[in-house]
């Protein structure tokens, strides 16, 4: 059975005019990442702020361990909203210790912590400087410390790696994966598909206010695969055709390759014709390779969006 660190039951929020959220419910593991992807204005955001009870739900609820939430239980929360708000004219370090302060920490822990985590990402030098003089990417490194300072056991980053380069986006991912690896649980928010592969354990894909679809990101790309392989060979078509027989056809036209081999897709619709497929290749094909070709997230938030899932 799953340890469960936040469930949300049929949650529903409204506008005048507008459904934000219609009846919403998915649970997420405790020690995971989980990415909460969807298009622009599919609830997203409207549902993290629901979790973070900056806005209330019209119907349902969200529990926090089995229980509901509470105003007090947002201290355990960090949570980056893709809205940065830093204060300008504050000076880089008065301006975390002043976030840190407000989780709860005294001054002399938050400090500490402050400081370990300025060198960490290497702004250690901009303390004294004011906010306003930060790039954006150094921003949001002072809003991800500010974030995670408190050690909470829930963490929601709102997209976390907009306007880094990428080597700051990698240093990112691997402290978050780092923070799931001490046990805080990792709600990401994002529309990067790539960092969704990366670092992401389970996902939920909301579109037009309604979750479409949920689970681990291994088993949803693994279900919409298809049981689609790419085989490696050096056979024509018609000796490969022989060879797969009624146990699995070709998909497309196949492509040649350095050394004199082919590469060709293969749909075998029965995992029970898997080996067989496997002893036709290597007996008349000269099979060099057989892998299953598993679908980008990407291609999968696609299908699903449209339909074609």
């Amino acid at each position: 059975m799953k340890d469960i660190i936040l469930s949300i039951e049929g949650v529903s929020k409204s506008y005048t005019g507008h459904t934000a959220l219609d009846d919403v419910s998915l649970e997420i593991p405790r020690g995971a990442v989980y990415g909460l992807l969807g298009p622009n204005g599919a609830g997203k955001t409207t549902l993290i702020r629901v979790i973070n009870r900056i806005t209330l739900a019209d119907k349902g609820r969200v529990l926090l361990e089995g229980k509901p939430m509470t105003e007090s239980d947002v201290f355990h929360i960090g949570y980056m909203p893709e809205e940065r708000g830093l204060y300008k004219k504050m000076r880089v370090g008065a301006q975390a210790l002043f976030f840190a302060r407000l989780k709860g920490l005294d001054k002399r822990e938050a400090e500490q912590r402050l400081h370990s985590w300025f060198e960490r990402l290497g702004i250690a030098d901009w303390w004294g400087r004011k906010v306003e003089d930060l790039s954006k990417g150094m921003a949001q490194k002072v809003q991800f410390i500010s974030t995670v300072v408190h050690e909470p056991k829930l963490l929601i980053f709102d997209e976390p790696f907009s306007g880094f380069d990428p080597i700051n986006a990698n240093a990112l991912k691997n402290e978050i994966l780092g923070l799931r690896d001490r046990g805080a649980t990792v709600i990401f928010s994002t529309h990067n598909m790539a960092s969704v592969e990366e670092i992401c354990d389970h996902i939920t894909l909301i579109n037009k206010s309604r979750n479409i679809l949920s689970g681990s990101v291994e088993e949803i790309r693994r279900a919409a695969g298809g049981n689609t392989f790419e085989v490696i060979h050096r056979a024509d078509d018609s000796t490969l055709s022989a060879a797969l027989g009624s146990f699995a056809t070709t998909l497309g036209a196949s492509e040649g390759i350095v050394g004199g081999y082919t590469r060709t897709k293969i749909h075998i619709p029965n995992d029970n014709d898997i080996r067989e497929v496997i002893a036709r290749l290597n007996d008349s094909c000269s099979m060099r390779s057989l892998q299953e070709m598993m679908p980008s997230m990407n291609d999968i938030f696609i299908r699903a969006v449209n339909g074609t899932l």
